[in-house]
């Protein structure tokens, strides 16, 4: 994959402090892009965002904005005139949403209307994407694999904002955008793992912090099956979004970004790859008799879509992904470890 389509191009990425924000700027800032974000503070502390030293890369292109707030955000447009847009910041948290669903809501629905109408009102856009989630469908906890025709509704909190996040974008598209001659994808990526997430309630981030303290892992929910994929997978495909879509506005749409069929797993699954990469006698422990807010127990995305239009397959699987994690969390020099992983991605992903 060649990232030079990048080199010099002007692109805002929303929730560019956050896991995948923090990969996707150092991806692009690598290729030469002229990248600029509007985020909240770091979510978590210590950060990836803080560990590669991308506040002090970025400079005054990193604005501490609130997707929420609509004039702080226009005023982030005036001043980088993006050509393209990321918008990647959001409340992602499911357990979290239930702690605060207007939060939630507030963010990733108002927060996407925001972006959407800086977007309609900058005057500089020429493709943009929207990131939401593979909990959008409605969960019908059968083993079939959720395409993009199928109907919206996520359960909880955080799924349904997303869902609601995405009606808003095909209103804005059929109502503005379209007619203005400007692209606008969504993707809904299956759960992503990879050095540098710090986030609680995540099996990888849970596993490392319990085996840096030589205790169990806690799984809650060893059962529940879901698609894991290296954070690296769905950031190429969503450049490949953008760039297509800017050349040829029938690119635009809905696409499904999830690993193959055998690397949709069990969270208990999950946590034996780990422990078996971690080693020193690594164990994990069932956690899932505690009382927690309801949890999908099956989702599975088809990705046939993207493999049809854009020739895409994953580049890693599940066991790569999962050894690469540990390898960055054990690594000395993590901002020379990131760096070296995106070389090695991007030298064998097919887009």
């Amino acid at each position: 994959m060649d990232l030079q389509y990048f080199k010099g191009r002007r692109i805002l990425i929303t929730g560019h402090t956050g896991f995948k924000g923090s990969w996707l700027t150092e991806m692009l800032l690598d290729a030469g892009a002229a990248v600029s974000g509007a985020a909240l503070p770091p979510p978590t502390d210590p950060s990836l965002f803080e560990t590669l030293e991308l506040p002090e890369r970025l400079g005054a292109h990193h604005h501490v904005t609130d997707v929420r707030n609509l004039s702080a955000l226009e005023e982030v447009f005036k001043t980088e005139t993006p050509e393209l847009v990321i918008h990647l910041a959001a409340q992602p948290i499911v357990r979290a949403s239930y702690e605060e669903p207007v939060y939630t809501y507030e963010t990733n629905v108002m927060g996407t209307v925001n972006v959407l109408e800086c977007i309609r009102k900058a005057g500089t856009v020429k493709s943009a994407l929207i990131i939401t989630t593979d909990k959008v469908y409605e969960n019908l906890e059968n083993d079939r694999a959720y395409e993009e025709g199928d109907r919206l509704d996520g359960y909880d909190p955080y799924s349904n904002s997303k869902s609601c996040a995405e009606l808003a974008v095909h209103c804005y598209k059929r109502s503005f955008l379209d007619g203005m001659g400007i692209p606008v994808s969504t993707a809904r990526a299956g759960n992503v793992i990879g050095g540098g997430d710090f986030a609680r309630d995540r099996i990888l981030p849970d596993c490392v912090r319990s085996a840096e303290k030589g205790e169990p892992v806690l799984v809650r929910n060893p059962f529940s099956t879901r698609p894991y994929q290296h954070v690296l997978e769905p950031l190429s495909v969503y450049l490949t979004i953008l760039k297509k879509q800017e050349e040829d506005s029938a690119f635009a749409g809905y696409y499904n970004v999830g690993p193959d069929d055998g690397d949709c797993l069990t969270t208990g699954h999950m946590a034996d790859l780990f422990c078996s990469f971690w080693g020193e006698g690594q164990t994990w422990v069932d956690g899932s008799g505690g009382n927690g807010p309801h949890e999908a127990n099956f989702l599975k995305l088809s990705s046939r879509k993207i493999r049809e239009i854009f020739g895409w397959r994953p580049t890693w699987n599940v066991e790569e992904a999962v050894r690469r994690t540990v390898e960055w969390a054990r690594a000395e020099d993590r901002p020379a470890c990131t760096r070296e992983e995106i070389r090695a991605f991007l030298e064998k992903c097919v887009l």
